[in-house]
């Protein structure tokens, strides 16, 4: 495996998009745990990806939600049982065990879970491996790594439900940005992207960091902070310009790109017209996740990602991210067809 050319400050690899592990090589390791970056930058990733959330004390740490009942053994401590609750989130009622309602020290007594077992059997095996990691504990992988490798490793946290967070106490944003300021990252050419589904939040890190800001967009719906009427709305050319003057690029879901095995929109071009770079998501290997004409086998087996992720960059998309790294690697790293 070639080694990747180093990130110029405009954060882009020189002459060929960024590979973005989703929270980690998630293909392989129960995500958002140090084993599955570590996998994911033996793997060849730019960037490494962790999701952010609170503890009750302020620390923040990578899980996919708060909500830990499928991501972690928390349902296996007895010592915890009290702790599960309903909430609402984001206009969603969901029942569990929250890191909101845990510190630090706590959570430090659970165990990562594969989260999809019946697509990813074989991650299961790790199942009660690793602890759930610190934003300090990422930066630091990525640095010790970059030094190891001589790659440039990149962090992209993402700030999730952080209009829900500051509500109850536990804002993100000046976390987040004190913990890069401790590691010398909060600069406009550190290796690091902040994103988020929301708006005001963004606007908020515009004006606490210099670090590139993301936008993201599902393919239905809208920000949660309600600063915008729907994710379609805001993928137009004049929605684009808006975000242009508060982040530098966009995270669209891939079907707004290119719906299956449909005709390609024109949100790369777009995008690009009004100055913004491009990153979708998300790129997985099982053929549950893939177009028709890219399935091989059941639901489990892994079919053409390879053809997917050279198919989008061929589309002109600046990077993508993905649960299997190294073959989103291989992919960008060979010419077109």
């Amino acid at each position: 495996m070639s080694s990747p050319a180093p990130l110029t400050a405009d954060h882009t690899a020189a002459a060929r998009p960024i590979v973005i592990a989703h929270r980690g090589a998630s293909g392989d390791r129960p995500e958002h745990t140090l084993a599955a970056y570590d996998l994911a930058i033996d793997q060849g990733a730019d960037f490494i990806e962790p999701d952010l959330v609170p503890t009750r004390d302020g620390h923040l740490v990578a899980r996919h939600e708060n909500n830990i009942t499928d991501t972690t053994d928390v349902a296996a401590h007895p010592e915890f049982a009290a702790r599960k609750k309903t909430k609402t989130i984001d206009g969603e009622t969901q029942t569990g065990w929250f890191t909101e309602d845990f510190t630090l020290a706590e959570l430090r007594t659970l165990r990562a879970n594969e989260r999809l077992p019946q697509l990813r059997p074989a991650n299961t095996r790790y199942d009660g491996q690793f602890a759930v990691p610190t934003i300090e504990e990422v930066i630091a992988l990525a640095k010790r790594r970059s030094a190891e490798t001589g790659r440039t490793i990149g962090i992209y946290p993402e700030t999730k439900h952080p209009t829900y967070f500051r509500a109850i106490g536990l804002p993100l944003e000046e976390k987040l940005v004190a913990a890069l300021q401790a590691a010398g990252w909060n600069r406009a050419d550190a290796p690091v992207f902040i994103q988020s589904f929301e708006v005001d939040n963004l606007k908020r890190l515009h004006t606490l960091t210099p670090v590139p800001l993301i936008q993201l967009m599902a393919s239905t719906g809208g920000p949660a902070d309600g600063a915008a009427t729907s994710y379609a709305a805001m993928a137009t050319p004049d929605g684009l310009r808006a975000i242009a003057a508060y982040a530098a690029g966009i995270g669209p879901e891939k079907a707004m790109i290119q719906p299956g095995d449909g005709p390609a929109t024109t949100l790369v071009a777009d995008a690009h017209a009004a100055g913004l770079k491009l990153h979708p998501w998300t790129f997985r290997a099982e053929s549950y996740f893939l177009p028709p004409s890219l399935k091989v086998g059941g639901p489990a087996d892994r079919g053409h990602l390879d053809r997917e992720v050279r198919r989008f960059l061929d589309l002109g998309v600046d990077g993508v991210f993905s649960d299997h790294p190294g073959i989103a690697v291989a992919a960008r790293d060979r010419p077109s067809e």
